[in-house]
């Protein structure tokens, strides 16, 4: 877009929200370039902050009538390159639109605008005895509109569910302006599950502008465990034995050696540096019971072989364990200046051989790699250690990354569970999905997004059938 069209459409901006809520400055708009995956950057021509849905409804119209495309942004907290701008145009960066509207907690809902960050809902309830249940390890920056977008998962949704199953409604401003709702605070709604449909659709049938949340009772009481393993192989067969005993814990969570030497400097909790893995098992529920929970985990974990098995006896242990695994990819930078986390799902009995293959992986391109996933769901986060500066580091990272995406394929898996699509494994949808399932797919977008303005070349492959490479897998294949 020339300087003289991206004025203009600054201008059109200020217009509608006023100067203060629109950023056009090119050292403004670096900021917005990428989210969390950094390989693949674009900046927006503009970035514009609406306040409220009437100004979603007017930024939208107007990009309709100027031919301009345009992308819903929440936090930037994607791993997926989900809100990158491909081809600039208008950025709709969500986050002034903050406002928890209404909690009814007789009903148990929560009304709420996208900009919301997940943990300021459950902040906002927790006097009351409720929490929102999905927890990604964002969560202190993550937005609820961003959750929507993508389905978020986390630690606690092995029992509790991803996002979907705690959203039921949304209001959102289709790409032509209409603004239409879905669902609302009546459970099991009559029709078409288009609330389901439109969460994890990665902002490419318009933009979610409000929200009806289920909020969740919180535990009457919790049982913490840390057990500590030799290897990953008894790490991951522990879990196994866990879900195959009919114990349902409320989150089960790996790390390896490497993230926890991160870690233990970062927070000091006093992991084992020495130990290949831990699990961090926790049960919830009725107070009555939950000791035979532990205890029965406890002997799991060492017939497999755990060195020890540690429990939180105190909520402020508790508490700095989970904060410990919530911002483990913020002590990341402590072993590398960049890192890719990749979002494959293998069934949980094929945990053991994934994560050999990821290590022979590492290998094979001569990088780290750091796991740290919620492994009840055989949902993994292999984290790459690189330098995005050296081209070399970065074409390895590609290649590595894809192998192992491709590996979970394999293993009757898929190529992500929380993160997304967005713009890094549009390569990987031919591969889960026949030429018909794309089409049909395709179909279904077009219903809401005809002229595909709204989040372009996200999510699905470009051209019909036609399969054009991305720009990171043919980054990959150089």
């Amino acid at each position: 877009m020339s300087l003289a069209v991206a004025t203009s459409l600054a201008d059109h901006m200020r217009a509608i929200v006023g100067a203060d809520n629109v950023l056009s400055s090119a050292s403004d708009l670096v900021v917005y370039e990428c989210d969390g995956f950094t390989i693949e950057k674009n900046k927006p021509d503009v970035v514009v902050f609406p306040k409220t849905t009437q100004d979603i409804v007017s930024i939208v119209k107007a990009c309709r009538d100027l031919s301009v495309p345009f992308v819903p942004r929440g936090a930037g907290t994607s791993l997926a390159g989900g809100c990158l701008p491909i081809g600039g145009g208008v950025m709709i960066a969500l986050a002034r639109m903050k406002r928890i509207l209404a909690v009814n907690y007789r009903d148990r809902y929560a009304i709420v605008e996208p900009g919301v960050i997940n943990l300021w809902l459950t902040n906002h309830i927790k006097p009351n005895g409720f929490h929102f249940a999905p927890d990604p390890s964002s969560q202190g920056a993550c937005t609820i509109g961003g959750n929507v977008a993508t389905n978020s998962g986390g630690p606690h949704t092995l029992k509790y569910g991803v996002t979907v199953n705690h959203v039921l409604g949304v209001e959102i401003v289709l790409p032509d302006g209409r603004v239409v709702q879905t669902g609302g605070p009546i459970e099991d709604n009559p029709g078409y599950d288009l609330t389901g449909v439109i969460v994890g659709s990665e902002g490419t049938f318009g933009v979610v502008s409000k929200a009806w949340v289920r909020v969740t009772r919180n535990p009457e009481a919790y049982r913490t465990l840390l057990g500590v393993f030799e290897n990953v192989d008894d790490a991951t067969n522990t879990i196994s034995d866990i879900i195959g005993a009919g114990i349902i814990p409320g989150a089960l969570e790996m790390l390896d050696r490497l993230i926890l030497g991160a870690i233990e400097a970062a927070f000091h909790f006093g992991f084992p540096l020495d130990a290949g893995a831990v699990l961090i098992m926790e049960v919830d529920g009725l107070e009555a019971g939950l000791d035979q929970d532990a205890e029965r985990i406890t002997e799991l974990a060492k017939k497999n072989k755990a060195r020890e098995v540690r429990r939180a006896n105190t909520d402020a242990e508790r508490a700095l364990l989970w904060k410990s695994r919530k911002q483990a990819f913020g002590a990341v930078g402590r072993l590398a200046p960049s890192y890719c986390t990749q979002d494959g799902v293998v069934p949980r009995t094929k945990l053991p051989e994934v994560l050999r293959s990821i290590q022979t992986i590492g290998t094979k391109y001569d990088l780290r790699i750091a796991n740290v996933f919620h492994a009840g769901d055989g949902n993994i986060h292999p984290i790459l250690l690189f330098d995005e500066r050296d081209p070399e580091q970065v074409k390895r990272v590609l290649a590595a990354s894809h192998e192992i995406l491709d590996e979970c394929i394999r293993l009757g898996g898929s190529v992500t569970g929380e993160h997304g699509i967005g713009v890094e494994k549009i390569d990987f949808m031919p591969k889960l999905f026949s030429p018909e399932d794309l089409t049909m797919m395709m179909r279904l977008r077009s219903a809401f997004n005809p002229d595909n303005a709204c989040s372009p070349q996200k999510m699905l492959p470009t051209a019909g059938a036609c399969i054009e490479q991305s720009k990171a897998g043919r980054r990959a294949a150089l």
